[in-house]
Order: structure tokens, then C-alpha cells, then sequence
């Protein structure tokens, strides 16, 4: 089966490639990046590297950008392209307040270039990124896929309620099967290094001071990247033997941790300490991520694996490894 990945150059999409390949042998992936710099591209550039070392001939990689549409379109027509796994986005919460064009361009345009040509070569199935920012302001204690997403506290969260509209408009239009992934806050080996906890990682490496946001009354969602694939594969390998219409997941390890309570894991685990300044919310932050995972266990069977602190060794050795030995 031939599938596309888009972003298969960045921290989720590499991944799922390197999971999906390993687990099915009959799988070739034709993978999309544009490999911009909204950071380190030696970052993605080594993890596509990695791939093709590992998978050779099943995985072919291209640059090109969701916005060039005639490009994409050419894969689906020379490749016969079956499903279609899409994670390229726009990322970053406070970056989308300074450079708001960019989430529109990548994140609805280019959304709609890759639905539009689903659609077009009658794809058996899209998956795609979501987010768990769609909940904005909302206070619930657990964060369930039916409650009411129409408020939303930054763009970068505004384009993904775009993309779940767009979604259910095209499923009811052509009748695609469509599933939505709404991820929380993912953490792991080849991380993004505009997350936390990279930058805390760093920050305490070196000694420096680290921003505390919202007086450290944060609280997150944690969720190691492996129980975010595994959710993504169940889900893949599972799908055709559903009758599937637009649905909507949540994907994340269910419970909530103070983003204070992560960091003193982090300094534990380096045996350093650093200070720590205490400033007020940011704007676009929300308070408190929990993911209700109860419609994925009962569908999928749905289990997260690894709590926070073996997360954190896991991240950790990792990043020892590839930014400290070289």
C-alpha cells in the first residue's frame, strides 16, 4: 500500500514513518516537508537521514510545500496514493500571534490542498493533526471530544477548529473518511526544540535562569511519543475494519501534570539545579490540558504506557546522546 506522509521531517511525523515501516512490511511512504527553519533543519534533515538508512526504497522523501498543490497532486496520480496521514502544520502557539500569515497559508490553505486531493484520487482514508488547543479557555477538569470548541484563544488553535469545519464539510460533500488526532502536549527522542522540554533541558544543562509562565500554575497533558504512534497506528491499521465517517480523537495520556512538578523531574534527572523566574500568563496559553481518552480505549483499546518520569529518562538519554557526544 502506498501511503503520504506530510511533515514526515518533524518530530511526530518522523515517528510515525519509522513505526508504520517497521510494522508493516508492504507499506512504501511517500513523504512530504518543506524543511523550514522554523527550527533547527539539522534537526530534521538527521531524522530524515535516519530514515532512509533504516527503509532505503520503501520510503521516498521530497521538498515541497503544502502550498504547492500541482507538486502533491503529481504524487497522488504517479504513486496511486491510498491513504493519507497529514501532520505538516505550522506549529507554535506564541509564534502564531507574531507571524499570523503563515498559519493561514500552511495551516487552512494547505489543509484544504491536501483534503481537496484526497478527495480528487479517492483516497480510502485522511488522517490528520489536530490539536488539543482547539479546547481554548474551556475549564473542564477533562478535556472530552464533545464539548464545545467555538472559543478559541490564539490563531494557531483557530486554524485547527478551521481544519475539523473543513473536515466535516468535505465529509458530508464526498462522503471521504476522514479522523481527526487531537494531540497533547507531546514529548520525546527528536522532540521539537521550541517545546518545553527541550528548552527547559538546555536551560538547566547550562545554567540558565527559566521563565515559569502563569506563576507555575501550568498544568499539562504530558504525553511520550510513543503512546501518541501507537494511538496513530491503531487507528491505521485498525480503521478498515470500521465504518468510519468524520470522526474526531482525542490522543494524549489522560492525566495532568504541574509544568513545575516536570521540571524538578528534568533537574533530578541531570542533578542540576537552576533558578527560575516567575512571570505572568502568556497570551494564547491555557491553563490546564487533560486529555479524556475514554472514546480511543473503547475503540481502539487505547492504553498509555509510559508516565512522565520514565518519559523523561527515555527524552533524556536521547538527548545526552545526540547533542552531547558530537
Amino acid at each position: 500500500m502506498n501511503i503520504l506522509v506530510t511533515g514526515c521531517a518533524g518530530f511526530i511525523g518522523f515517528h510515525f514513518c519509522n513505526n508504520l515501516l517497521k510494522k508493516f512490511k508492504k507499506v512504501k511512504i511517500f513523504g512530504i516537508d518543506n524543511f523550514n527553519n522554523y527550527y533547527d533543519v539539522k534537526l530534521k534533515k538527521d531524522r530524515v537521514k535516519l530514515l532512509k538508512k533504516k527503509f532505503k526504497s520503501r520510503i521516498v522523501i521530497s521538498k515541497i510545500d503544502l502550498l504547492e498543490k500541482k507538486k502533491i497532486g503529481a504524487i497522488f496520480k504517479k504513486n496511486k496514493i491510498k491513504k493519507v496521514v497529514h501532520f505538516a502544520a505550522q506549529a507554535g502557539v506564541r509564534y502564531s500571534i507574531k507571524n499570523p500569515t503563515k498559519y493561514i497559508q500552511s495551516n487552512i490553505v494547505g489543509f484544504q490542498n491536501i483534503i481537496d486531493l484526497s478527495v480528487k484520487y479517492k483516497v480510502l482514508q485522511l488522517i490528520y493533526a489536530s490539536s488539543s488547543s482547539v479546547y481554548g479557555g474551556l475549564k473542564n477538569k477533562k478535556l472530552k471530544e464533545s464539548l464545545n470548541i467555538n472559543d478559541p484563544i490564539q490563531l494557531y488553535a483557530a486554524t485547527k477548529i478551521s481544519n475539523e469545519m473543513i473536515a466535516n464539510a468535505y465529509f458530508k460533500l464526498y462522503n471521504i473518511s476522514i479522523v481527526g488526532l487531537r494531540f497533547f502536549t507531546v514529548y520525546g527522542p527528536w522532540g521539537r526544540p521550541d517545546m518545553a522540554p527541550m528548552i527547559f533541558t538546555k536551560s538547566i544543562l547550562k545554567k540558565k535562569r527559566i521563565e515559569i509562565f502563569n506563576n507555575g500554575k501550568n498544568y499539562r497533558d504530558f504525553t511520550y511519543i510513543d503512546d501518541i504512534i501507537d494511538g496513530v497506528i491503531k487507528i491505521f491499521k485498525n480503521s478498515e475494519n470500521k465504518i468510519f465517517d468524520n470522526k474526531i480523537y482525542n490522543i494524549g495520556n489522560g492525566k495532568s501534570i504541574n509544568v513545575l512538578a516536570f521540571i524538578k523531574e528534568l533537574e533530578k534527572k541531570l542533578k542540576t539545579k537552576t533558578t527560575k523566574n516567575f512571570v505572568p500568563a502568556q497570551p494564547g496559553d491555557m491553563v490546564k490540558t487533560e486529555a479524556d481518552i475514554s472514546k480511543l480505549k473503547k475503540e481502539f483499546n487505547y492504553k498509555p504506557k509510559i508516565n512522565f518520569k520514565n518519559g523523561i529518562n527515555k527524552f533524556l538519554n536521547w538527548y545526552t546522546k545526540y547533542y552531547h557526544t558530537k
